[in-house]
């Protein structure tokens, strides 16, 4: 994030690079980086012939160099921005004699999403060298939740710890598609408005009373009559809640469980982190885990494999859905 502010930053003082290669497995930041440069760089004016839009399946690393050396027209620059640029991954060394001497009156912009290059290749330490390299770095699920708060504070809103943690419960780390939600609510909301789970049940779709998140809280619960109603709305819904993604999210509560029952320091405060949960939760785990004992906790984590595997259409003789999570509770409650 702070890489991010410094590349904008130094792009508004007019400290413009004439290469931006931004790449990684995260492209929330590559996609906003490249919006920025390709609104702000040049004025309108300049935009209509000096402005190029490419995309890595529809052209050669020669028809980019060969745009890049172009000369601007009635302007200082031209910006051109190779989007999907990892498209042209076997090929991409080729921009290494470009980048040796790149035009200083072109802005050339790589987006190359979900990879990154060799940093020991001499390509990669070129485009250091003469331009910016930004690497864009998947952040893990703990840190989801302080990057919702930023961001939303950046746009004068607050939010639940609950309505928070659903959030990256449910969407996971892909800030593209959370960022797209959190945008849907800033245009139904006021700003000032703390973000609730009413507000995500309303008006991004999630139960409050059937989803992944109320069933990992009906196990640790031990709510059996609970469970088995959310997942027999789970079973009318296969395609809002695939069986794969439930019983990874189900798996991955009790991975949790497992550690915790390792944690020799069960200091809340170093628990929350340890076991990479939002402390908003830890009640429930610390119920969690007096209702299933390590042995047990091992147990189940073994039989979630089982029907893991099931779910994946090995050995199961294609059981339907209601079937595998009506055996996925019952090996949990029993």
């Amino acid at each position: 994030m702070d890489e991010v502010v410094k590349i904008v930053n130094d792009i508004k003082a007019g400290n413009i690079k004439p290469i931006y290669f931004l790449m990684g497995e995260e492209p929330y930041y590559i996609d906003k980086l490249a919006e920025y440069i390709e609104q702000n760089v040049l004025s309108e004016e300049e935009k209509g012939f000096n402005q190029t839009v490419l995309y890595g399946r529809d052209v050669s690393v020669e028809d980019i160099v060969s745009t890049a050396k172009r000369y601007p027209m009635m302007a200082d620059r031209q910006v051109v921005i190779v989007k999907e640029a990892q498209d042209l991954s076997r090929t991409i060394d080729k921009i290494e004699s470009y980048v040796n001497n790149p035009m200083e009156t072109t802005v050339l912009v790589f987006c190359y999403k979900y990879k990154t290059l060799d940093k020991r290749k001499k390509v990669t330490k070129l485009l250091a060298q003469n331009g910016i390299v930004y690497e864009s770095k998947k952040l893990y699920e703990n840190q989801v939740g302080d990057w919702i708060k930023r961001i939303l504070a950046g746009k004068k809103y607050t939010i639940d710890p609950k309505a928070n943690a659903m959030l990256v419960e449910f969407l996971g780390t892909d800030l593209s598609k959370i960022n797209n939600e959190l945008e849907k609510l800033q245009i139904i909301l006021p700003q000032g408005t703390m973000i609730t789970p009413q507000h995500i049940e309303e008006n991004i779709g999630f139960s409050k009373d059937y989803n992944v998140f109320e069933l990992r809280k009906a196990i640790g619960e031990r709510n059996q009559l609970k469970a088995y109603k959310i997942a027999e709305n789970f079973a009318h819904n296969p395609k809002e809640y695939p069986l794969v993604m439930t019983t990874g999210l189900v798996f991955g509560f009790f991975v949790q469980l497992l550690k915790y029952h390792g944690l020799k320091d069960k200091n809340p405060k170093n628990v929350a982190a340890a076991i990479g949960v939002n402390p908003y939760f830890l009640k429930e785990y610390d119920l969690a885990i007096k209702n299933y004992p390590m042995r047990k906790v091992s147990q189940i984590i073994g039989a979630l494999r089982d029907i893991d595997i099931k779910s994946k259409g090995v050995g199961a003789n294609a059981l339907p859905q209601s079937d595998l999570l009506k055996e996925m509770l019952y090996k949990i409650f029993n």
